[in-house]
């Protein structure tokens, strides 16, 4: 989950050096997928990626940014905010020492 959240972070940046922003929340992670509309210019030919991953657990990630910085989770084992072990979140924005 975390190479996944590291590669989905990439297009990510790729989209923002494209556009001057991230996509919003509102926008979601289907702007890498497909043209979000007038908020970039940039955008394209092709798709920054051609579908969404999963992760580990097969469920959508959660994506939240206000255009300017973002935070990509994965609730974990347990489906919900928090929790410690294998329930644990997985995010772009958790220390490298920390353990999964």
């Amino acid at each position: 989950t975390k190479v996944t959240i590291a590669q989905v972070s990439d297009r990510l940046e790729m989209y923002r050096t494209d556009c001057g922003d991230y996509p919003t929340g509102e926008e979601g992670l289907e702007a890498l997928i497909t043209n979000p509309g007038g908020s970039c210019d940039e955008w394209g030919p092709e798709s920054y990626m051609e579908k969404l991953p999963k992760d580990q657990w097969k469920r959508d990630f959660v994506y939240d940014s206000d255009g300017s910085d973002f935070t990509l989770t994965s609730l974990g084992a347990d489906k919900k905010e928090g929790g410690t072990g294998y329930d644990a979140d997985i995010s772009n924005k958790e220390s490298d020492s920390e353990e999964e």
